[in-house]
């Protein structure tokens, strides 16, 4: 069954065309740079990379030229339904659903807390909706793997009516990636499906770790919004809120300027003032990079620590699971974790984790229980099972 998947950022658009049955990707690509001069549709197909310039076009015009790519590659008329991730659904959605006018006003309900996702993962549902009338449509949400977590994890310290009336509470995100992960790590290390203990991170430019007992979310570390928790590309992950009250005072600053250069000039970035790219930061800390070393110093002891009081909520370790561009290519930074993680019980294996980069998975520990393992995310799979489970009645 093929599933077309859609993920709408501000300025670009991810798609995919996935068989939910085998896993099958016929083709991927985005639309990126929407709205400026050097907007392009970049695609692959059978490993073989394609692009079209598309100068000025927005949304809209970015889309409609994904599909006449479908088009031309014989797609669209197999098409089963479509997916669409949606970063936030608040505390409303515990799973994926098929898309309503309803539900798009909870989505639209939803943009409060989720401003700079949520309206551009609408515009998304929009224009598809346009495009495949004839086809249902499906949310996968990213805080819905989260809902499972209970109230003394989600619930901030805070006046109890911000939590009644402004639904502040940590919500957590990445949870597509989560639930994949997670689900492919008991397959893989043969655990019980009814019975584990796995820590997940999900480190990239954005990160995130989960604890996951027995297949549910029970605490993470995003919160209200995705810059809490760990250091990240830009993002400072958790410090102290009167830094804002403090930075915007004797910097003169508004409030939300400083609250906008936690979100793009801090973590890994704002350590370094090199990069955002712990690729980059690698090689700068190799030829004598300080502050490069230093920052890499940070995201390692933060992400160490994270994870240790991760292990709280769950009673036991039977493995934790790295994912994402960091957790699935940084040798290094998986290597020092699981270093400082060596009161657990894991224990390194220095060859088989220089070996688990690019597209390499498996255990990177000599330990087996518990054990590390780099397991390869594929949302865009996810999300297109979710989608093919809720069409497939409707098409019968």
């Amino acid at each position: 069954m093929n599933i077309f998947v859609l993920n709408c950022g501000s300025s670009s658009a991810k798609f995919a065309v996935i068989d939910a049955d085998n896993g099958r990707e016929h083709v991927s690509g985005i639309a990126q740079r929407l709205g400026s001069a050097e907007a392009s549709l970049d695609w692959k197909v059978d490993g073989t990379k394609h692009t079209r310039a598309l100068p000025g076009a927005g949304h809209d015009a970015g889309l409609r030229a994904a599909v006449d790519v479908l088009d031309e590659l014989g797609l669209t008329g197999g098409l089963a339904g479509v997916g669409h991730r949606v970063v936030h659904g608040g505390s409303r959605f515990l799973g994926s659903v098929i898309i309503t006018p309803a539900v798009v006003r909870q989505v639209e309900d939803c943009i409060p807390l989720g401003p700079l996702h949520n309206p551009p993962n609408l515009i998304g549902i929009a224009i598809a909706q346009e495009l495949f009338p004839a086809l249902q449509q499906v949310a996968v949400f990213d805080t819905a793997f989260h809902q499972t977590m209970p109230a003394r994890a989600y619930t901030y310290p805070v006046p109890h009516s911000w939590l009644e009336d402004d639904e502040v509470r940590r919500y957590g995100f990445h949870g597509t990636s989560h639930r994949f992960v997670a689900a492919e790590a008991v397959r893989l290390l043969e655990l019980d499906p009814h019975d584990h203990a796995l820590v997940t991170a999900h480190l990239g430019n954005g990160s995130s770790a989960t604890a996951v007992l027995n297949g549910r979310s029970v605490d993470t570390t995003m919160g209200l919004t995705p810059l809490e928790g760990l250091m990240m590309g830009t993002r400072s992950g958790s410090v102290d809120p009167a830094i804002i009250g403090h930075i915007a005072r004797v910097r003169g600053m508004d409030p939300l300027a400083v609250l906008d250069a936690l979100n793009k000039q801090s973590g890994l970035l704002g350590v370094s003032g090199l990069s955002n790219d712990l690729r980059t930061l690698e090689e700068a800390a190799e030829d004598g990079h300080e502050r490069a070393r230093l920052a890499i110093d940070i995201l390692v002891y933060t992400l160490a620590k994270s994870i240790a009081g991760l292990v709280v909520p769950l009673g036991r370790l039977d493995a934790l699971v790295f994912t994402g561009g960091i957790g699935e290519n940084s040798s290094l930074v998986r290597g020092r974790v699981i270093e400082q993680l060596g009161f657990l019980g894991l224990t390194l294996d220095a060859d088989a984790n220089a070996r688990c980069i690019r597209g390499v998975g498996g255990r990177v520990t000599r330990s087996t229980r518990p054990q590390a393992v780099v397991v390869n995310t594929n949302e865009e799979l996810l999300i297109a099972r979710d989608t093919a489970a809720l069409v497939a009645p409707t098409l019968s």
